[in-house]
């Protein structure tokens, strides 16, 4: 591809972006689309966010926003999504009509994930680990897909209450559960890690799956070079189970429509992530 004065930037913010695999999957949707543009990985430092996110804005360009910086894109925005709102995160911005505009693509991110692995989560129980910003999103995402129930189990109590009170303030959907409550007589259609356990092969796995009474399928939001211990043990059992990879795929097309206006090429986006190897990535 032959880069001009007319190449369209689109740029990934974040501090460290050296190790992204999103540069890979846009990439390679760009080539599929015929679009003259080329997504950049960008390191920016916490100071820089708010010109460099203008500055793109104003050249024509439009970006992604990734750790550490989520939490504060919102504030730079001048429309964001319901996404954005409801999450208090931005991952995503491009421009119209001399605005910034934002979303939080980790929201589709995790809805395309979660139907790949189960179909639709609604009329679902399903259990999210983890109290952060990637368990916001996933409930955001099941309270959009009508999931029957949702049960929160964190080692921040503070942290949990904090996130069902924004999401579902009267408590119609979403329940807190004590990490110390015993899930021997619980099942779950879906359980989901939306913790850092998993990056690191050493570490404990979120939880023992001998813990709930059953498990429909677990979607673990971590990846690294290789499967994560609990997704392979999870396989080993027989549940479906699949780690970070779709759902960064399903949150880089989100994105890609944002910009373009077009479909991308999940194919293409697919082959590129499998050719990558299995490199560690913060789903950005």
């Amino acid at each position: 591809m032959e880069i001009g004065a007319g190449t369209r930037l689109i740029a990934l913010l974040g501090d460290p972006v050296a190790h992204s695999l999103s540069p890979r999957i846009q990439n390679a949707a760009i080539r599929a689309a015929g679009l003259d543009a080329i997504y950049l990985a960008l390191r920016c430092h916490h100071e820089a966010l708010p010109g460099l996110m203008r500055g793109v804005v104003g050249a024509g360009g439009a970006g992604n926003v990734t750790i550490p910086h989520k939490q504060r894109a919102p504030l730079l925005l001048d429309v964001p999504t319901p996404a954005v709102e409801g999450t208090g995160a931005c991952n995503t911005f491009w421009g119209e009509d001399g605005l910034i505009h934002g979303d939080n693509t980790d929201v589709d991110g995790f809805a395309g994930a979660a139907r790949e692995l189960m179909g639709s989560p609604a009329g679902a129980r399903v259990l999210v680990l983890g109290a952060g910003g990637a368990a916001r999103a996933a409930v955001m995402a099941l309270l959009h897909a009508r999931a029957a129930g949702i049960y929160l189990r964190s080692r921040s109590a503070v942290r949990a209450r904090e996130l069902q009170t924004h999401l579902d303030p009267r408590g119609r959907h979403v329940s807190v559960l004590g990490p110390e409550r015993p899930l021997h007589r619980e099942g779950y259609d879906l359980v989901v890690n939306a913790t850092p356990l998993g990056l690191d092969h050493r570490d404990a796995t979120p939880l023992d799956l001998d813990e709930p009474a059953r498990i429909g399928a677990v979607l673990d939001l971590t990846y690294g070079r290789e499967l994560t211990p609990w997704v392979m043990e999870a396989r080993e059992r027989g549940i479906p189970a699949a780690d970070g990879r779709p759902t960064l795929v399903h949150q880089g097309a989100a994105a890609f429509r944002r910009w373009f206006g077009v479909e991308p090429d999940l194919a293409a986006m697919r082959a590129a992530l499998e050719e990558s190897g299995r490199d560690p990535d913060d789903l950005s």
